[in-house]
Parts: structure tokens; C-alpha cells; sequence
């Protein structure tokens, strides 16, 4: 049994509970600069869209990735170059789910059938804090930003799981178009950088470099209204605008515990959010502060929800401005008996029929301890897209999750890690009202022999 860290006085005890604060803080602005810096390991720059033309492997290492759609990351920079536009085609022969976010991971707007172009396509244009409004010429969508950087997550949905379908939405995803404005007259190319056969690697580092990372974020951006009570706080921990970051080595012993500490809280946090099912344990991350600070951009005064916050960027990345309106998900990291989902274990779950979606449904496994997916495995989903998926007679569908498939084959099965534990996410694309009524029910995992 490990000894639980003591400090030795006042100070230590200060900058330990503010290490401790400023890692539940700044976990969504971490969490987008490690998402950036793989991009830059890559060879990608401010300004250019990330792809994966492949359906996602293993090798996508971001929190809780969907494996089912064409994924692209446009990484916005307006400082320099001023005001860029991200030009999103018509829902013609495809369709984009996904939204446009500041670097603090807070929605501007969804794009898309769900979005403000309302499946019409549009130019949509990202401003730079303080951009003078009557600058904006028209036919334009403004989106204005509080941060110079930003990103935009956005999916291309597949028709179906065929490789047909898959080329078709790969071909939707490359008529995108982003360019800073200044340059639009001149027809400018968008430059896609290929992701698909590399480690993309962003998961959080519960370890002192998490506060390297969060230094460069102070540096980056000029300070929010909202957020001027951490300045002191992270100054005691040695992180101040405009001056380097060099603690010495007592401190940086003191923060490697702190953020620990932040993550044994945000995981306490984590397994007891409520059940989105009466007498389940599937779940749904985000409460319901954190839904209304994102769609009304924080403007409302009396919350601020950190620590929920931090628990859904602590496991994934996006937000959408209207959550639950294109998409929703729900969780589940123990079993019908709540115990833990374990590796070496075997699970089924049954799927009701006519699950309420107009696109379609999956599930997903994910490494518990990291939440991104398990490394070397063929796959790690099934979906209602997925060929060949076998179907009972009554409409349902039984999957399987296990180290090993079941005697009827790997056709509804995903496999997991038999030295961990792992988490379920199901996604709902095209969700329709009788999930949020529970008129239609989830069932719970069960451990099978």
C-alpha cells in the first residue's frame, strides 16, 4: 500500500490543492493542445483539416472516438491571418454531424442538418476576439469567438458500412473548404493532412506534463472574464502569462500528485453520475448545468460547472451546441450487477428492436484506464451499419464483448483487453423523441460463461 502524500507545510499544502483545482479547470483546454500537438507530430499546422480517409483503428488514440464515420479536425488559427471560413457542402450525397468549438472545447455552433446551415451548407467564418462586426461581409455564417484558436469536429455519416458507402462519404469529406478570409479571392487550397496509418496519440497524461501542457495554453490565449480567479491560483503553482514555466523538482513531485488527486475526484465524480434508464446503469456524462453553460456560451452567471466539465473532457472531446439533438450517448462501465466491466470476462447485451434513430446506433469499447481505444484489436465497435450483423427474429440484436468471440462468431462481437477493464459507449445518430421519453429501453450488460 502506497503512503499517502503529506505536505510539509503551509506553502506545499496551497500549491497542492491549487495544482489540484487547476487540473479540474483546465482539463477541456489540455485536453484540445494535446489533440493539437498530435496534429503537429504529424507535420499538420494552424489552419489545415486533419483526416482519417480509413474508418478509425486502434491507432486514433483520442477520448472515445467514433469508429463508424469519416472523421475530419479542421484546427482553426486567427490571430495572425485575421478571420477563416470552413466551408461546409450541402447534405446532397452526404451529410456532416458535428460541430465548430473554441479551444476551451465550448460549441459556437453545430454544422450540418443539425446545425445553423440546417443541411444547406454554408461559409461559416470564425472570428478573432474582438473583430469589428461590420467587417463581415455577407453570405457568410459569423460564428464570434472568445479565443483565437478553436477546432471543428465534424462526421461524415455513412449510408452504410460498405465500402462503396465508405468512398462515397470520404468523397462528401473532402469538399470542405477552410482558408483565412483575406485569402478567399484567390480560390486558396485547403490542405488535408492524412491521419489514418499514424498513432495519433491525445489521451490525458495524469503525470506533471499535464501542467506543461496547460502552460502552453496561458501562453497561447490572452485570459477569459470568466476565468480571471485562476490567475493567482495557477501563478502559486508557477504558471503566469508571459514568464516560463521551471519549477523545481519539490514542486513538480507536489503537482504529479495534485493532478492524481484531480483524477481520483473526477472519477468518483464519474461512477456516480445517475442512471439515464430507471433500474439501469447506462448513463449519459454531461448534466444538465453543463448542457445549458455550452449552449448559452457561459453566459449564465449563476453556474459554472467545472467539475462536471472536466469529468466529460477527462473522457472525451467535442461538444455539441445543442447536445442530444443530432446525437446522443449513453455509458456504461459496470454490469447488470454493478461490478466492473472486465477484460477477461465475457458480456452480452441485448439491443430492443426499432431502436429510435434515423441514422443509426452503436456500441463502442473503450480502455477503461484511458478511455481511448484498446490497442492492436481488429475492431472496436458494432454498429446497426456494421455487414453482416446478425439480427433475431424478433428484431433485436445480441452483441457480445469479450477476450475471445462467442460460438456464434465475431459477426456481433467486440473484443477486449483480458489484462484491463473497459467501458461501453452507445451513440444514437438522428435520436428520436422516444429514447428521451424511455418509451424505447436500453438493457443492461450481463456477464455471460
Amino acid at each position: 500500500m502506497t503512503t499517502a502524500f503529506k505536505p510539509a507545510n503551509i506553502k506545499e499544502e496551497i500549491l497542492y490543492q491549487r495544482g489540484i483545482e487547476a487540473a479540474i479547470w483546465g482539463m477541456p483546454a489540455v485536453n484540445y493542445q494535446l489533440m493539437y500537438d498530435a496534429l503537429a507530430k504529424i507535420n499538420g499546422k494552424d489552419n489545415q483539416v486533419v483526416i482519417w480517409p480509413k474508418l478509425l483503428d486502434w491507432k486514433n488514440q483520442t477520448l472515445t472516438p467514433n469508429p463508424d464515420v469519416i472523421y475530419l479536425m479542421p484546427f482553426f488559427n486567427t490571430e495572425k491571418v485575421g478571420p477563416v471560413v470552413l466551408e461546409i457542402p450541402p447534405a446532397d450525397n452526404g451529410v456532416f454531424n458535428g460541430s465548430i468549438m473554441t479551444y476551451w472545447q465550448n460549441a459556437l455552433e453545430d454544422v450540418g442538418p443539425g446545425g445553423v446551415d440546417k443541411g444547406k451548407g454554408g461559409k461559416y467564418l470564425f472570428l478573432p476576439p474582438g473583430y469589428d462586426k461590420n467587417k463581415i461581409p455577407a453570405g457568410y455564417i459569423p460564428l464570434q469567438s472568445d479565443t483565437f484558436r478553436g477546432y471543428a469536429l465534424l462526421r461524415s455519416v455513412l449510408k452504410s458500412g460498405s465500402a462503396a458507402d465508405v468512398a462515397t462519404a470520404v468523397a462528401y469529406s473532402k469538399r470542405i473548404k477552410m482558408y483565412p478570409l483575406s485569402e478567399a479571392s484567390k480560390n486558396p487550397a485547403t490542405v488535408f493532412v492524412d491521419a489514418s496509418d499514424k498513432v495519433y496519440e491525445s489521451n490525458i497524461p495524469f503525470d506533471f506534463s499535464f501542467y506543461e501542457t496547460l502552460n502552453k495554453i496561458v501562453q497561447f490565449e490572452p485570459w477569459l472574464d470568466r476565468d480571471r480567479a485562476m490567475i493567482d491560483p495557477l501563478k502559486t503553482i508557477g504558471i503566469e502569462r508571459n514568464k516560463p514555466f521551471s519549477p523545481d523538482s519539490r514542486t513538480k513531485e507536489i503537482l504529479a500528485q495534485s493532478v492524481k488527486t484531480a483524477r481520483k475526484w473526477l472519477e468518483y465524480n464519474y461512477e456516480a453520475i445517475p442512471p439515464f434508464f430507471k433500474d439501469t446503469h447506462w448513463f449519459f456524462p454531461a448534466n444538465e448545468d453543463n448542457i445549458r453553460s455550452v449552449k448559452s456560451t457561459y453566459s449564465i452567471t449563476e453556474i459554472y460547472p467545472i467539475d462536471n466539465r472536466a469529468v466529460c473532457y477527462m473522457i472525451a472531446f467535442f461538444s455539441a451546441k445543442h447536445l442530444g439533438e443530432s446525437q446522443y450517448y449513453l455509458m456504461q462501465i459496470v454490469d447488470k450487477d454493478g461490478n466492473s466491466l472486465d477484460g477477461n470476462s465475457h458480456y452480452k447485451v441485448n439491443v430492443p428492436a426499432n431502436v429510435p434513430v434515423k441514422q443509426y446506433w452503436s456500441m463502442t469499447v473503450y480502455n477503461r484506464e484511458t478511455h481511448t481505444f484498446i490497442r492492436d484489436k481488429k475492431w472496436a465497435a458494432r454498429s446497426s451499419q456494421t455487414p453482416g450483423l446478425k439480427t433475431n427474429p424478433d428484431g433485436s440484436v445480441d452483441l457480445y464483448f469479450g477476450p475471445t468471440p462467442p460460438e456464434s462468431g465475431e459477426s456481433n462481437w467486440v473484443p477486449t483487453d483480458s489484462k484491463g477493464k473497459f467501458e461501453i459507449l452507445a451513440r444514437f445518430y438522428g435520436p428520436k423523441p422516444n429514447l428521451y421519453d424511455q418509451s424505447w429501453k436500453l438493457n443492461d450488460i450481463q456477464k455471460v460463461k
